[in-house]
C-alpha cells in the first residue's frame, strides 16, 4: 500500500478551487509559511484536517477511510 500524502493533496484541492495560499492562510488564521508547511507534510493533526477539510469543503478523511479494511 502507498502512502498517502496528504499535503499535496490540500495543495491540489486549493488549487483546484483556484484559491490563493493568502486566502487559505486567513481561513485557518496563520501565516503563508504555515501553509506552505502543510503542503509538504505526509501527515497530518485529525484537528487540523477537520479544519482544512471545512475550510475547502472536502472531506479529506476519505482519502484514509477508502483505505480501511475493516
Amino acid at each position: 500500500m502507498s502512502q498517502i500524502f496528504i499535503g499535496k493533496l490540500i495543495e491540489e484541492e486549493l488549487r483546484s478551487q483556484d484559491r490563493s495560499v493568502v486566502w487559505f492562510a486567513n481561513k485557518l488564521s496563520c501565516n503563508r509559511t504555515n501553509v506552505y508547511k502543510i503542503f509538504h507534510r505526509a501527515s497530518i493533526d485529525t484537528e487540523i484536517l477537520l479544519r482544512i477539510s471545512n475550510v475547502l469543503k472536502r472531506n479529506f478523511f476519505d482519502v484514509y477511510t477508502d483505505r480501511l479494511s475493516v
